[in-house]
């Protein structure tokens, strides 16, 4: 369990974290989401004890990791995959490791097995490939068999067999019942592997919900219905009452008897044809993806906004 309250970081006029507070559980996959500059990798780091808090605090297992006995068992890390001695072979890296953290050298065979680099154990570190790092960074965050487990950007660098597997590995860590928390810029990843999420911006925290409620949330799920009599059809859902307090029913007309509704279920828009008459030939739901409900979420929050290519040509 990784535990924070009301943990904040300023550097001087600029505050990098405010006022975070959640808990990342056991059992799940919590994937760590933000614009560049939102705050995460700061807020791994404290987690870590590299950066001290300017107020609040961060707790692995319900203390702070500089009282941690031994770390390395306790929690593996992988933020910057470069940090080794390039001179050292991928086996000597794990095991200046293992013998700074009281682990048994055998653990670092099993580790370079897990993560595919045992045929080049004795290459230098130095000439691996980003994939191959990466993979090493990941051997050293498990070499403890630690029950807490971070990483930042894990796929950055691996091929699509490579990403494959560490999806698979991040779901097996979590359903051993470790603690596995993942920063990550690919969306479409973290909704094929995250359990829930964490979305902060600009240092505060906008989200901390299970994926599927995330997604539910955006205003790109809708309703799509076709009708040879979509103009009446559509009429009706125009005067339809919204179900909620603060929601908007929305009919777009986006084909020739083809409607895409927003703010109403399926059901709904199925009640609604039947009631004017109006034949139904396809009635599905579109829903949004994680990308899309990110960028709802963040749209207010992004640092580094560029211009979109053309969007200021002069006549």
């Amino acid at each position: 369990m990784i535990t924070l309250r009301r943990l904040t970081k300023r550097y001087g006029d600029t505050t990098a974290v405010r006022d975070l507070t959640l808990d990342v559980a056991p059992g799940l996959v919590t994937g760590f989401l933000g614009p560049n500059g939102a705050g995460k990798s700061t807020t791994m780091r404290m987690i870590l004890g590299l950066d001290r808090p300017t107020g609040g605090h961060a707790l692995v297992g319900g203390r702070p990791y500089a009282a941690l006995r031994h770390p390395l068992r306790e929690v593996g890390a992988l933020l910057d995959a470069g940090a080794l001695h390039p001179g050292r072979s991928a086996r000597r890296h794990l095991l200046a490791m293992a013998r700074s953290n009281g682990i048994a050298a055998r653990r670092v065979e099993e580790v370079l097995a897990t993560v595919g680099l045992e045929g080049v154990a004795g290459r230098r570190a130095g000439s691996f490939s980003l994939g191959m790092g990466q993979r090493l960074g990941i051997a050293g965050a498990l070499l403890g068999d630690p029950a807490v487990l971070m990483f930042d950007e894990p796929v950055n660098g691996l091929d699509p067999d490579g990403v494959r597997w560490v999806r698979r590995l991040m779901r097996s860590l979590a359903a051993e019942g470790r603690t596995v928390f993942v920063s990550s810029h690919l969306m479409s990843e973290m909704q094929l592997t995250a359990d829930r999420l964490v979305v902060i911006g600009k240092g505060r925290l906008i989200a901390d919900a299970p994926v599927a409620e995330v997604i539910a949330g955006s205003s790109r799920n809708a309703v799509r219905v076709r009708s040879p009599h979509a103009p009446r059809l559509a009429e009706r859902l125009e005067t339809a009452p919204a179900p909620g307090p603060g929601a908007k029913v929305e009919v777009a007309r986006v084909a020739d008897g083809e409607l895409l509704v927003t703010g109403l279920p399926l059901e709904e828009v199925g009640m609604a044809a039947h009631a004017v008459g109006a034949p139904v030939l396809e009635l599905s739901e579109v829903k949004a993806s994680l990308e899309e409900a990110y960028m709802e979420l963040t749209g207010t929050s992004v640092e580094y906004g560029a211009s979109t290519p053309g969007a200021e040509r002069h006549p």
